[in-house]
């Protein structure tokens, strides 16, 4: 198997999810809404409100960067048709019931090919585009805008988190299972891309870094996590090893390690990691 096939392997495995539920319940899953990104294109979110009682002040919003290639093809009901199984997406009614609303990121529409945003996860312009939908939010809801990444999705979060600037910038950064081992040679030479390949020590913000022990993903060794936290200048930082969970004993590392359903994918385990980010969020620890 090509290393470059970890694109696709954050592909949904069943679509009796949360989001999918909701979707049925109410019709919607979110407030589908589009930018114009710096290339011309057009590129859409989906803003869940949130449901739970959030302390007077607290109101806040979490932007979330879905791994693999990023195309989830939202529909008009801000629904996601595709990698609908990821644990962000499974997470966003508990976070949304704490108080925090979710914003689901699509790849702009000039990049819904077999690659979805493959290289352009480091560019500038991809930082930009984030940039828009951030100060958009910020300017909506009042309040704190973090930004969050699953898997390929943090080197989305930290390219955005290291780049910008001002009303645009996020005021805080979730990295889950972070990418932190590349491969240099596979076909696809955007493989080769980490959260390394960013200027980590542009990052100031608040910095959240959460990975599984039991994580075989080759690519998200948990015990490197700590690296990502010497290079930034986060004004608060912490990294979390989660535990637990339906663990294979003895799991070989490699890409399919990586897919829906493993460590990598914090399954069965949603609730914890949502209600720590939420903590980090108010200013406490995971």
């Amino acid at each position: 198997m090509r290393c470059w096939f970890l694109l696709f392997l954050m592909a949904t495995t069943s679509t009796a999810f949360a989001q999918s539920n909701e979707a049925k319940a109410g019709g919607r899953c979110g407030e589908a809404r589009s930018i114009t990104t710096q290339s011309g294109a057009t590129m859409r979110y989906a803003l869940a409100e949130a449901r739970g009682d959030a302390a007077p002040g607290a109101r806040s919003a979490l932007v979330m960067l879905i791994g693999g290639g990023g195309f989830i093809a939202l529909d008009d009901k801000g629904c996601a048709q595709k990698l609908n199984g990821n644990s962000l997406i499974r997470m966003s009614p508990l976070l949304r019931e704490a108080g925090v609303a979710t914003v689901l990121v699509d790849v702009p529409s000039d990049l819904r090919g077999e690659e979805g945003l493959g290289g352009f996860r480091i560019a500038a312009g991809h930082a930009e585009d984030l940039g828009k939908v951030i100060a958009e939010l910020r300017s909506r809801i009042q309040g704190p805008v973090w930004i969050i990444g699953h898997s390929r999705g943090t080197i989305s979060a930290a390219n955005a988190a290291a780049r910008l600037t001002g009303s645009s910038a996020p005021d805080g950064v979730v990295l889950l299972s972070p990418m932190l081992v590349g491969d240099a040679r596979a076909k696809k030479s955007w493989v080769a891309q980490t959260v390394f390949s960013v200027d980590l020590e542009a990052i100031k913000a608040p910095l959240l870094i959460v990975g599984h022990a039991a994580d075989s993903c080759v690519r998200s060794p948990a015990d490197r996590m700590g690296n990502i936290a010497a290079k930034t200048q986060a004004a608060r930082q912490q990294v979390a090893t989660v535990t637990g969970g339906p663990v294979s004993a003895g799991r070989a590392p490699g890409v399919a390690a990586c897919e829906v359903g493993e460590p990598h994918d914090f399954v069965d385990q949603e609730a914890e990691v949502a209600a720590g980010i939420v903590r980090f969020m108010r200013g406490g620890n995971y």
